[in-house]
């Protein structure tokens, strides 16, 4: 088995052993030389870990592989990981934030992830809407989940839609389109030679009870609970049947069998360690002693009963309230980090981009249009005779004028690029989507704009402009190559009198625009070099 096939089982795992889980993803982790494997393998350890209680360091794994995700582009970790969060919070009676998650998850993945893999974020979203109350949503999604099994080899999977589907429609109060639903899941059941699994089992005989149907529902649980040693289901799935069980035939007047059953219930309660559904077995046990006639017993076991809730309750609050703080510390430590990244790639004085973020987004930008095929363009800007408006009008105006050209550039920066301060007077303006012509005539628009602002008021008589040296992107090209190509255009701009654009190419035009009347004129008929894609 491959490894990618493995991560696959793991993240499908349901079962008892999510210690043998965990060992097997943190060996896949140390041992493979594939970064994406190693984080599909860590955010498995993190699953593991939010279903063990151990919420905080499970956040911050899976909002970690999410940052990640996000920075190599790698969508199907941006979708899981998103999966995982919409859990997290759910647990913690954060159901917005689950369809939140839910939606994220869904919209992340690729159109090319095969069905299979696709479907549980769609059943996930329809869950999530079903628990926001949006039940004719979530219709539409298990629908839209339907179709997606129907392309699947395993049955299996049309099974668990339906069954979560009904599961659904009897949360929503319909348990007669429940029923509808129950029923199509045993034909097809029936029709492939499948057996229910035990949770499927759960379902019917949840929505039996609701229909009145006890005989037909203690049947269905008898079976589930019967099954329950071959199937990998959770350790607190066996009392929960059990409590099903008796409910049941208290229902059917079988109270001998009803309390046989409960004890049965207890006893696993306690040994396990199922505070929850121990509380709901006093519920029952008081509802038993009613149905038998022994109401001052009744009466005594409800009181216990509401004791046990109120104090579940409150561990429960909590316990929610630790893990929300915890949550709150870890959210409030990521925005710390992202602002802290940001503040990282960004030029103090200016707010301009940095050379730390060109140098971390230009290599991609060039590989992108050498694969699209757009071309790109880089022109470095530099302030003609910036030291005499330093030494003449203070640093504080030559800050100034810093300022107002990063403003301008903003102002005028295109869709899909960028503009930074490399460091003093020197600017990086990145174009996208231009060819040649365009790009030169945008660039001389901006020379004209810096040049004809109204600076009177910053630097007296002093003007302010600038030379501009452009390139474009050309195919196998490095960051430094097209840089040192824009660096001799703005060297070739200075020394033919500066305020002007300059190819940086020995086949390039003559400059643009003109040093002594800042007008930006037509280049020769030389042609221009040709940008990736032109």
């Amino acid at each position: 088995m491959t490894t990618a096939a493995e991560l696959d089982d793991l993240e499908d795992w349901v079962g008892r052993d999510p210690a043998g889980r965990a060992a097997r993803a943190a060996e896949i982790e140390r041992d493979t030389t594939d970064e994406v494997a190693r984080m599909r393998a860590r955010l498995i350890r993190a699953d593991v870990a939010e279903r063990s209680g151990e919420l905080r360091a499970a956040a911050e794994a899976m909002w970690l592989i999410n940052e990640w995700a996000h920075g190599h582009g790698n969508r199907y970790l941006i979708a899981r990981s998103h999966l995982l969060l919409g859990r997290t919070y759910r647990n913690l009676g954060d159901v917005a934030a689950l369809l939140e998650h839910a939606v994220a998850a869904v919209e992340a993945l690729e159109e090319t992830v095969e069905p299979r893999r696709r479907l549980p974020y769609v059943v996930k979203y329809a869950d999530a809407l079903t628990e926001t109350g949006s039940i004719d949503a979530a219709r539409e999604r298990y629908r839209q989940a339907e179709e997606l099994a129907r392309n699947s080899a395993n049955v299996r999977d049309r099974i668990m839609v339906l069954n979560n589907h009904a599961y659904a429609e009897y949360l929503a109060g319909e348990p007669e389109r429940a029923w509808t639903v129950v029923r199509r899941m045993r034909a097809i059941a029936v029709a492939h030679g499948q057996r229910l699994e035990p949770n499927d089992l759960d379902t019917v005989a949840s929505i039996q009870i609701a229909l009145g149907h006890y005989e037909d529902a203690e049947e269905t649980i008898l079976a589930a609970v019967v099954g329950y040693p071959d199937a990998p289901l959770e350790a607190d799935a066996l009392p929960e049947f059990l409590l099903t069980l008796a409910i049941t035939r208290r229902l059917r007047d079988d109270l001998t069998n009803a309390q046989q059953t409960l004890d049965a219930c207890r006893e696993q309660c306690e040994a396990h360690g199922h505070g929850e559904i121990l509380v709901r077995v006093m519920q029952e046990q008081a509802e038993l002693y009613a149905a038998t006639g022994a109401f001052e017993q009744a009466f005594a076991e409800h009181k216990r009963f509401h004791a046990a809730e109120k104090e579940v309750l409150s561990a429960a609050r909590e316990a929610q309230a630790r893990n929300r703080q915890a949550l709150f510390e870890v959210n409030e430590a990521r925005q710390e980090a992202e602002q802290f990244r940001e503040q990282a790639r960004r030029d103090p004085l200016t707010g301009l981009r940095n050379r730390r973020y060109v140098d971390e987004q230009l290599p991609g930008l060039i590989e992108q249009a050498n694969r699209t095929g757009v071309p790109l363009w880089a022109a470095l800007l530099d302030l003609d005779h910036f030291k005499q408006i330093n030494d003449l009008c203070t640093h504080e105006a030559g800050d100034r004028v810093l300022v107002e050209v990063a403003r301008l550039l903003v102002a005028s920066e295109p869709a899909g690029g960028f503009a930074a301060r490399l460091g003093g007077e020197e600017f990086l303006l990145v174009v996208n989507g231009l060819d040649g012509a365009r790009a030169m005539t945008f660039l001389d628009r901006v020379r004209e704009t810096i040049a004809g602002h109204p600076w009177r008021m910053v630097t007296g008589d002093l003007p302010v402009t600038v030379s501009i040296g452009v390139s474009p992107a050309r195919p196998e090209d490095t960051q430094s190559e097209l840089l040192a190509r824009a660096d001799a255009g703005l060297y070739a701009a200075k020394r033919g009198g500066r305020n002007r654009v300059c190819h940086g190419s020995s086949a390039a035009p003559d400059p643009v625009g003109s040093g002594s009347t800042g007008s930006g004129s037509a280049g020769s008929s030389a042609a221009a070099p040709a940008a990736v894609g032109d």
